[in-house]
């Protein structure tokens, strides 16, 4: 799957793998569902590739993708270079199996699948980031989450290392999010129940790691008072690629799903009875009937009040 590691000079990467791809794999869909938001100061769209600031520990890295002949060049720059390189398969979705995934149980679903055949579950192998964004998502709408996670991570990430482009930063380390004050927060529009939800996460952020399985790592998220089952599924589903997580308690997927697979609106225990017969699967059928569009209600009459997901 990785062909070739080398040291280069700072212009082509600190170091570099090619990432032998199938050439279906749709890049950009897998991994752009890990951007929170257009504005997201952790990734970056550009003609050179898809540029990207994480960081593994204590250790910053750039990374960029880009297509070559036979498949995806992965170039990285910083202290933590190696160990994202060594994530990038994870991350282009390569490591997702969806081996018996009966799509064809439901005509819905098999049209998505096979329209979006090059879309994979991304791992991002980032826990603490999935972590922060799931918890700044809670109970408000998405557009706001963003723009709390924008500012926070520009005045207090670190700038990516390398060549990036302008404005690329990593995410801060969980005892920078432990240590922010309360002025910090609120000036991001981050309420007192997601700050300190945030700051309890980072007491105890080293016992969320990554080679961890999705069961475990749910169930190490929700000793945290404040991490529900739809914020540890957020968690294990971008972080692991967890390709059967349901965001329970969320307010639009139960009507996604209901409108999709039904033509009426669901609640949660409707969204999982109707879900049951992909069992091992969910997440990725969640996945597909979002990318596809297909859980869009009609409209009738005037716009309401946006819904706000729960915890």
């Amino acid at each position: 799957m990785l062909v070739g590691v080398t040291t280069e000079s700072a212009a082509t990467g600190d170091a570099h793998v090619v990432v032998a791809c199938p050439d279906v794999l749709d890049v950009r869909g897998t991994t752009g569902r890990l951007r929170r938001g257009a504005g997201d100061p952790t990734w970056r769209w550009a003609p050179d590739g898809a540029w990207h600031a994480t960081r593994r520990g204590d250790d910053v890295a750039t990374l960029r993708l880009r297509a070559v002949p036979g498949g995806v060049r992965a170039d990285a720059w910083g202290p933590g270079a190696e160990a994202v390189l060594a994530d990038a398969p994870g991350l282009l979705g390569l490591l997702d199996d969806a081996t018996g995934f009966a799509a064809h149980l439901h005509p819905v679903v098999a049209r998505a699948h096979r329209t979006h055949v090059g879309l994979r579950l991304a791992r991002s192998g980032d826990v603490w980031s999935a972590v922060v964004t799931a918890v700044l998502e809670q109970r408000v709408v998405g557009v706001d989450a963003h723009a709390s996670w924008r500012r926070l991570v520009a005045r207090h990430g670190t700038p990516a290392p390398g060549p990036a482009p302008a404005g690329l930063r990593a995410a801060p380390p969980p005892r920078v999010w432990g240590a922010l004050p309360v002025w910090e927060w609120r000036t991001a529009g981050v309420d007192a129940q997601r700050s300190d939800t945030v700051r309890r996460a980072a007491a105890v952020a080293h016992a969320f790691r990554a080679d961890l399985t999705p069961a475990e790592l749910a169930r190490r998220l929700r000793t945290v008072p404040g991490i529900g089952p739809w914020t540890a599924a957020e968690v294990t589903s971008r972080a692991l690629g967890d390709p059967d997580a349901v965001q329970v308690g969320d307010a639009h997927l139960p009507h996604l799903v209901g409108w999709a697979l039904t033509g009426r609106r669901a609640d949660d225990a409707g969204m999982l009875r109707l879900l049951a017969p992909w069992q091992g699967q969910r997440q990725r059928v969640l996945v597909l009937l979002a990318t596809a569009h297909l859980g869009r209600m009609p409209a009738y009459g005037p716009r309401g009040r946006r819904a706000l997901p729960l915890r």
